[in-house]
């Protein structure tokens, strides 16, 4: 199962870090900007920023999480950045979440969930659109928008996030909201979550129907993590966010498994603060925030 092995693989590298290729044009190096004029030309600039990236960190951290919304800025260009750095991030062995929070109705749910996890029937040709081993999606719209990414788990042993109580300063507006129940919206999500993943779980007690939850909500994340179980976590908010290693730690059970931490200006603009080439000052933020990660979580240990 593909969360089985994405933890094997965190296992084996001692690091449950996912770099966040959210790639904003202004975060390259002025050379690279130097007389881009049009889409074509930052989308290339992108690729070659992230491939570059991706050939110094690939040894020493899991996975990438690529955000959409900084590639559809550049409009088509920027989903052919999009479709490029996921490719090439599977081609150098990482794990791929494609962060694009997708959900809807039923029917344009499976579409969603086609064009990330599943394949597309072009006159018997089944084809895949945005290739990736895991997307996050929006839960709010109940399990019938959530049933057609969970058939697609199942068939194509892909996994998926939901979000359940996102990093952001306002999510407590509704997520900390209190039902008839006693629960909050939060714990309700979480509980969906855990439902609907019951029937994908993994060898080390992980389904792959995942949740994001934020690092720098520590209280919150303690209570779903008492609370589910079987749910892997990802987990923003880390660096630029105001995040750190020890408020995370609640968010992993005793051997260090149930989550994966993502790092996405830290690492992406780590030379801007520390100088050097780009590639150079990336690779060192990932060992870093390896380093400070095991700090608070020790030896990472499979069950």
């Amino acid at each position: 199962m593909i969360v089985d092995a994405l933890i094997e693989r965190i296992v084996r590298m001692q690091n449950p870090t996912a770099v966040g290729l959210d790639t904003s044009f202004a975060y390259l190096p002025e050379e690279m900007r130097a007389g881009v004029k049009d889409f074509k030309g930052v989308a290339d600039a992108i690729v070659e920023f992230n491939k570059t990236l991706v050939d110094n960190i690939c040894d020493i951290v899991p996975a990438v999480k690529v955000q959409i919304a900084y590639y559809e800025a550049y409009g088509t260009e920027g989903l052919r950045a999009f479709t490029e750095t996921l490719n090439y991030a599977k081609k150098k062995g990482l794990f791929v979440i494609a962060d694009a929070k997708r959900n809807d109705i039923g029917s344009t749910a499976a579409c969603y969930s086609a064009a990330f996890l599943g394949e597309t029937d072009v006159n018997g040709d089944k084809i895949s659109a945005f290739p990736s081993d895991f997307v996050t999606v929006n839960g709010y719209l109940g399990t019938d928008g959530i049933a057609p990414f969970v058939d697609d788990c199942k068939k194509s042993d892909k996994g998926i996030f939901v979000l359940v109580k996102t990093s952001n300063p306002s999510s407590g507006e509704l997520q900390n909201l209190k039902l008839e129940d006693g629960r909050t919206v939060f714990e309700c999500m979480g509980d969906m979550v855990e439902r609907w993943g019951a029937d994908t779980v993994g060898k080390y007690g992980y389904s792959a129907v995942g949740a994001v939850v934020g690092a720098t909500h520590p209280e919150e994340a303690a209570i779903l993590r008492k609370r589910l179980s079987h749910t892997f976590f990802l987990i923003p908010g880390y660096g630029a966010q105001g995040g750190k290693a020890e408020m995370l730690r609640c968010c992993f059970d005793e051997n260090g498994l149930g989550g994966i931490v993502n790092n996405s200006r830290g690492i992406l603009c780590a030379y801007q603060k520390k100088g050097g080439t780009y590639f150079g000052a990336a690779r060192q933020a990932c060992l870093d925030m390896k380093a400070d990660l095991l700090s608070v979580l020790g030896e990472i240990c499979a069950r």
